[in-house]
């Protein structure tokens, strides 16, 4: 398999995660009416139940793929997320359906540890990443195009039109992957999959300052970005009443995650991955603290060109955080890359899934809680860098990374 064919393969499946959260969100209002949901709050658990299962389950995803590879943990993910899609589309009550998201999220799971552990098998340092802010940058065509589509499969059908979608491109993946993926574990990694394995895994991650520090900075920036994923309808349609223009208004701020992956993947080989994530992240704390004050001192409700202007210079800056903080908590632990990918992915996901959930609940007709949720993510996120890194910003301990 060629570099832009890995690439390629190994951006598709991360966006399955992609697809299956941000497709749907033109579709919440029509679900939650659909079955029976009173509260518009409620109608965000449709993210949140997904979230938390793509989150427990990496814990053993990664494990299972130190012991038995890569390909076939993977693919018994691709079969669950694909049967639970499927089976959404028969579900009968809003309960039932989210029992059936939390099981798509187990399966789903097995996308990002895999992947992540896949890429760190074949790259390390500054080239893994470069490669993951490619894959990142293709990756993000996802967010663009997926409310676009979800509204134009609600054109033709009610909203289980999009879970019989979600199947239908998770079948096209799994075949990819089926036909081209080769195992990528050296047998010299390979790790016995028993509980004390699991634990001695476990206890690398936990207790290397550096990955534990940039994976709980990740889990309170990511906490942003659910936090927004979760009440974007309610902003964008219930604020700024876009109506169906709503994908549009998504897919504008995507682009500018996707062109700072791109930029990130050009850069990040000159400047290093601390010198290009720390000024981004103290960009993000200027940014959001002065989106705080113009919503808390400004015009009811912010005019939304401005407000879009902010959440897209927000979200270019969250590009590079992302990117670079995955790689930097990885670099030291490829050894143990499936387990590290496993743990770093549940306190990141599970973390930021529930830190987004509180900044989505407290959802108040204004943009205030959430704006106010991303200046406060980021002071803590930069709290958890200084205590990594011993309080020294942009200084490589290692020149390669």
């Amino acid at each position: 398999m060629g570099k832009t064919e890995f690439i390629g393969m190994m951006a598709a499946l991360m966006a399955l995660n992609a697809l299956a959260i941000d497709i749907m969100l033109p579709g919440l209002q029509q679900i939650g009416e659909s079955l029976g949901v009173e509260d518009p709050n409620h109608r965000q658990y449709v993210v949140s139940a997904y979230l938390f299962g793509f989150g427990v389950a990496q814990l053993l995803y990664g494990p299972l793929s130190d012991r038995f590879g890569r390909r076939k943990p993977l693919l018994v993910g691709l079969l669950i997320y694909i049967l639970s899609a499927i089976a959404v589309v028969f579900v009968p009550s809003f309960s039932g359906l989210l029992v059936l998201r939390f099981i798509q999220g187990l399966g789903s799971a097995a996308t990002r540890v895999i992947s992540v552990s896949i890429v760190r098998d074949v790259y390390g340092g500054r080239a893994m990443a470069e490669v993951m802010s490619l894959i990142m940058m293709v990756f993000m065509i996802v967010p663009i195009i997926a409310p676009g589509t979800g509204q134009l499969v609600l054109f033709f059908g009610n909203w289980h039109l999009i879970f019989a979608f979600i199947a239908v491109v998770g079948i096209i993946v799994t075949w990819w992957v089926a036909r081209r993926l080769p195992e990528t574990l050296d047998q010299e990694d390979v790790r016995p999959f028993t509980v004390s394995s699991v634990l001695a895994g476990f206890l690398i991650v936990l207790t290397n300052r550096l990955a534990l520090c940039y994976t709980l900075a990740t889990t309170f920036v990511l906490g942003a970005l659910f936090g927004f994923i979760n009440s974007a309808e309610q902003v964008y349609v219930g604020i700024y009443k876009l109506g169906v223009m709503f994908p549009v208004a998504f897919a504008a701020v995507a682009v500018f995650m996707s062109l700072s992956a791109f930029l990130n993947s050009r850069l990040v080989g000159r400047f290093g991955m601390r010198r290009l994530s720390h000024g981004a992240l103290l960009g993000f704390i200027a940014t959001t603290l002065l989106w705080l004050l113009v919503q808390v001192l400004g015009p009811q409700p912010m005019p939304f060109l401005l407000f879009l202007a902010f959440f897209a210079l927000t979200m270019f800056q969250f590009g590079w955080i992302a990117s670079n903080f995955n790689s930097l908590a990885m670099e030291p632990l490829g050894h143990v890359a499936g387990t590290a990918s496993s743990v770093l992915g549940f306190l990141g996901t599970v973390g930021g899934a529930a830190i987004g959930a509180m900044i989505g609940q407290s959802f108040n007709e204004t943009a205030l809680p959430m704006i106010a949720g991303f200046f406060t993510v980021s002071i803590i996120g930069l709290m958890f860098v200084l205590i990594g890194e011993k309080g020294k910003l942009f200084h490589p301990h290692n020149p390669k990374v």
